[in-house]
């Protein structure tokens, strides 16, 4: 079965708090080194990038476009590797007034080519400022924003982006809607697909009813290419525009998503990064979202927000649910398994041996036999993997636009462990070879959540655990 990763939301050069380097040649190079298929290009509104992507792009005739070939940078990854394709995307804020309340709602949105970009950036400019940021902010009401999509691209995705961030997102504590009808109104059948971001993942979402009927997406919404992956999609067939707006029109061709530890997201928890509280729902509840320290506004995480629409008990598996595996970025695994810095040389070159020897990142984190690893990186590193895979890591969890933190294996084991590991290892003739390094048979278990931090609930596979990419 031919299958392939899509990450649909990222961003260019040109929207603001991003990186230089989000151009197509460095994020084509880096969805290589991922092993993702499809790109989203980001930002289409903007007039700059449209043209940079002409200029870079080919149509391949499929919806997707390609880089050309003198642009494509040299990345040593082992296997034949993914070519990657290019989807047009680009993230739209719109904020507004409705019902007696100002509206903070990010939508995604999709299209089959960089001319229906245009016209659609075209009459978007007529309504507000569409050159100043790649993801602009515009004074129009999301249904209405729905409808000109549409007018212009019947075949565009509309996909309403992370939508239980607290201050922008359609769901959102301090801005959003309680109902999806409530936002789109008679337009709310042309959506088809959410985006969970980063703060929750889909056992979070299946607890709501009302939010079975659409396919639940994940995306990085990269700020910087080495973010891309950190979140994605699995689609069944070749990769095509088409495939993908069927896949999630039709729930056909879809097959799960690739996530991030919901607590490492920035608003999975309450809080108040200022006084560095970080609370549990019902902790935030029993003040009256007070902080305790200085008694201001304790700001309601994804995980609240979830709990109060809910109508399902933790734990509910609807029908047709999709499968899912939990990651954590390899260089972040390689940092926690050595005691090391993400950024520390030693961790890039373990990154670099992995790639090379081994294969894509997201092939290493999820299918790379353990004794591998350790030939191409150290048994530690080998054991970070398989603890990821099992589930078995502590948790910092993030809240108030503060990242949680992932450890796999804790400082203080580094020693003992590298010891163990060295002293059980056999020579095979190719390298050492971890003999008690055992690949994990499930990725479902219990995390480990350290007693200093509000305890969550684990996040589960489907059994047979997530989808393996190819």
């Amino acid at each position: 079965m031919l299958l392939f990763i899509a990450d649909l939301h990222t961003h260019s050069k040109y929207s603001r708090a991003t990186s230089r380097e989000c151009i197509p040649e460095t994020l084509e190079w880096w969805a290589r080194r991922k092993g993702i298929g499809v790109i989203g290009t980001g930002d289409f509104t903007h007039p700059a990038w449209r043209a940079e992507l002409k200029e870079k792009l080919v149509p391949t005739g499929t919806g997707l476009y390609t880089l050309k070939e003198d642009l494509r940078r040299e990345a040593e990854v082992a296997g034949s590797g993914v070519r990657p394709q290019f989807i047009i995307s680009g993230e739209i804020s719109s904020i507004y007034k409705k019902d007696g309340k100002v509206r903070k709602v990010h939508n995604l949105i999709l299209l089959p080519s960089l001319e229906h970009a245009e016209t659609i950036a075209c009459r978007l400019e007529a309504i507000g400022n569409v050159r100043s940021d790649g993801r602009p902010i515009l004074g129009l009401d999301s249904r209405d924003l729905l409808e000109i999509v549409l007018e212009a691209a019947p075949e565009a995705l509309f996909i309403p982006a992370h939508i239980w961030t607290p201050h922008f997102s359609l769901f959102g504590a301090y801005s959003g809607f309680d109902r999806i009808e409530e936002c789109f109104g008679d337009l709310t059948d042309h959506i088809y697909a959410l985006e969970t971001g980063l703060s929750s993942d889909p056992p979070m979402n299946w607890r709501l009813s009302a939010l079975d009927r659409f396919v639940m997406v994940s995306n990085s919404d990269a700020h910087s290419p080495a973010n891309l992956g950190r979140e994605a999609n699995i689609f069944k067939g070749e990769p095509s525009y088409t495939s993908i707006f069927e896949a999630l029109k039709n729930k056909t061709g879809f097959q799960g998503t690739i996530e991030f530890f919901p607590e490492e997201g920035k608003y999975h928890y309450d809080g108040h990064r200022p006084c560095k509280v970080c609370c549990k729902p019902e902790e935030t509840r029993a003040t009256g979202g007070v902080c305790p320290v200085c008694s201001g506004r304790i700001t309601v995480g994804v995980l609240h927000r979830v709990e109060a629409l809910a109508d399902r008990e933790e734990g509910f598996i609807p029908a047709g649910a999709k499968s899912y595996s939990i990651l954590v970025p390899l260089c972040e695994v390689i940092a926690s398994s050595l005691g090391s810095s993400v950024g520390s040389k030693k961790v890039q070159k373990n990154y670099e041996n992995l790639l090379k020897e081994i294969g894509p990142e997201l092939f290493v984190l999820q299918e790379a036999a353990l004794a591998d690893i350790a030939v191409a990186a150290g048994v530690l590193t080998a054991e970070g993997v398989r603890r990821l895979r099992c589930g078995q890591v502590a948790i910092q969890p993030g809240y108030d636009g503060e990242y949680g933190k992932i450890k796999v294996i804790e400082k203080s084991e580094i020693g003992m462990l590298a010891g163990q590991l060295c002293f059980l290892t056999e020579e095979d003739g190719k390298g050492q070879k971890p003999s008690e390094i055992k690949e994990p048979k499930t990725q479902a278990h219990p995390l480990t959540i350290p007693d200093t931090v509000p305890e969550a609930p684990p996040p589960q596979a489907l059994a047979g655990g997530g989808p393996s990419p190819v």
